[in-house]
C-alpha cells in the first residue's frame, strides 16, 4: 500500500497513518483508557497522533508506535491518550442534574454540621466547569457550606486538561451557563474577558489525575458521583464492569448521575434503582456493608 504525503512542518513530510498502525493505537487506546474508537475516526486519530509526532519532532507513525509500546513511553502513552479524549464541558450542564443537587444539599449541609464528612465524586471533570457547578450549587444552598468538611473530588485521566481546571479560569462564551449573579458572587474578572474561581469555590474542590480503568485509591465513599458523558465512549464490557465499582464507591442512598445519552442497564442487578432523569440511587442493603466492602467515611 502507498501512503500520500502530507507536509508537518519545517520542510518534513509525514506519510498517512498506516491501517495496521491505527488498529494498534485504537487497541492500546482501548487497554489503556478503555476507549472505544472505531474505524470511522481514523482521520480524527491520525490528525491528532500528528500533532503528538510534531511535538516529538517525528515524522513516522511506525516510530512513534514502537515510542508508546515501550518501556520508556509511559509519559508519551498519557500524551497520546490526552490527544485522543475528546474533553467537553460547561457549567450547570444538564441542569436537572443540579436542581437534584440542590434538592439534598441542605441535607448534605446539616450532615456536615453534624460533623460527617461529606464528599461529591466529579469523575471525568474535563477542564472544570462540573466540579465548579457543583461548589456553586452547595453555596447557593448554604453560603458557609464551604466551611464545613464537604469537598468535592475532580478527577480525569488527561493531565493537560486538569491543569486548565486547576487555573480555573474561564472565557465569555464558557460562562454562557452562568448567570450574571453568580458571575458577580464567584467569578472575578480579569484581563481579556476571563473569569477566574474565587477561592471560596477553589477551596472545595480537589482535582487529581485518575484513570477510571485503574486503581481508585479513595479510602471511603461518596454522597453523589457525577460521571456524566464518559462511559458513552467505553464499549459495552467496559461499562458493565464500571457499574459496580461506582456502586461500591457509594454509600447507601447516594446518587449516581449519567450523561443524557448514557443508561445502567438492569440497575438492580449492580444495586442502583433510577431516581429520575439519568439518575440512579444506590440501593440501601440490609447490613452495613454495599457489596464490595465496608462503609466508611471520607478522605480526599
Amino acid at each position: 500500500m502507498t501512503h500520500s504525503k502530507v507536509q508537518v512542518g519545517s520542510g518534513a513530510q509525514q506519510s498517512d497513518m498506516p491501517e495496521d498502525v491505527f488498529a494498534a493505537i485504537s487497541k492500546l487506546a482501548h487497554d489503556e483508557a478503555g476507549l472505544m474508537i472505531p474505524a470511522s475516526k481514523h482521520a480524527l486519530v491520525q490528525s491528532r497522533i500528528s500533532r503528538r509526532l510534531r511535538a516529538l519532532g517525528m515524522t513516522d507513525f511506525n516510530a512513534y508506535l514502537r515510542l508508546v509500546h515501550s518501556d520508556a513511553g509511559g509519559g508519551e502513552r498519557r500524551n497520546m491518550i490526552s490527544a485522543l479524549t475528546t474533553n467537553v464541558s460547561a457549567f450547570f450542564r444538564e441542569g436537572h442534574h443540579f436542581e437534584t443537587l440542590s434538592g439534598m444539599a441542605t441535607s448534605l449541609i446539616e450532615r456536615a454540621r453534624s460533623g460527617e464528612k461529606v464528599r461529591i465524586w466529579s469523575a471525568g471533570c474535563s477542564s472544570g466547569q462540573e466540579p465548579f457547578s457543583i461548589a456553586m450549587t452547595l453555596l447557593e444552598a448554604d453560603g458557609r457550606a464551604g466551611a464545613h468538611d464537604i469537598r468535592i473530588l475532580a478527577t480525569d485521566i488527561d493531565p493537560a486538561v486538569l491543569d486548565v481546571a486547576r487555573k480555573g479560569f474561564f472565557d465569555e462564551s464558557q460562562m454562557a451557563g452562568v448567570s450574571h449573579p453568580l458571575r458577580e458572587q464567584y467569578f472575578i474578572a480579569s484581563s481579556g474577558g476571563r473569569f477566574g474561581a474565587t477561592d471560596v469555590l477553589r477551596r472545595m474542590i480537589s482535582f487529581r489525575e485518575l484513570n477510571l480503568l485503574g486503581h481508585w485509591p479513595m479510602k471511603g465513599r461518596f454522597h453523589a458521583i457525577f460521571c456524566r458523558n464518559v462511559v458513552i465512549y467505553f464499549d459495552e464490557s467496559t461499562q458493565a464492569a464500571l457499574w459496580p465499582r461506582f456502586r461500591r464507591a457509594l454509600l447507601d442512598n447516594g446518587l449516581l448521575f449519567v450523561g443524557h445519552s448514557e443508561r445502567v442497564p438492569n440497575p438492580g442487578a449492580v444495586g442502583f434503582r433510577p431516581a429520575g432523569v439519568t439518575t440512579f440511587t444506590a440501593v440501601a442493603t440490609t447490613s452495613e456493608e454495599t457489596p464490595g466492602g465496608p462503609a466508611r467515611t471520607h478522605d480526599t
